[in-house]
């Protein structure tokens, strides 16, 4: 036998203690599962969200397009619309975002009388060319940022926006 005794005082301390943790620990881990899982689940669907404009309508002109898709934040899941402006140049599609790269602010197409075929932001007067390129002496400091795209059965899909350096 042991020098060191354990007497029943002790004994119940430390069985207690231990039952105790467990409890909680039983208690605490759904809780803890419930407020991490949403953040390491990963996103299932492609990376490519459907719109309704067809591939064969686009001309070089820009056009503006709407796509909505789902998006969920933690537990909270809705749908989000988001706008390109695109065009075909030498049968390539681009895909532009309307964000401006100043202040975040919506660009738009041939809207500056002063300044036409170039994409406008309103709020600060910066301006686009039509590929994109920020131009020198406007606010903007960089390029729109492009969307990747795909062709399926006809229509358009678009990636997710990706940020450029240069045209």
């Amino acid at each position: 036998m042991s020098k060191n005794r354990v007497s029943r005082r002790q004994f119940l301390s430390y069985t207690l203690t231990g039952v105790g943790g467990f409890m909680a620990a039983g208690m605490l881990m759904p809780m803890v599962r419930f407020a991490v899982d949403p953040v390491l689940k990963k996103e299932a669907g492609g990376n490519f969200i459907p719109t309704k404009q067809k591939v064969a309508d686009l001309t070089d002109q820009p056009v503006r397009v709407d796509f909505t898709f789902k998006q969920k934040d933690a537990w909270y899941e809705s749908d989000v619309t988001n706008t390109a402006w695109v065009y075909k140049e030498g049968g390539k599609i681009v895909a532009l975002s309307p964000i401006c790269k100043h202040l975040g602010c919506t660009v738009n197409w041939n809207t500056d009388k002063a300044h036409p075929n170039q994409f406008f932001c309103p709020c600060h007067f910066g301006r686009y060319e039509k590929n994109g390129k920020n131009i020198p002496g406007t606010p903007p400091p960089q390029p729109l940022d492009t969307y990747p795209v795909q062709e399926k059965d006809g229509y358009l899909y678009l990636g997710k926006a990706q940020p450029r350096t240069e045209v």
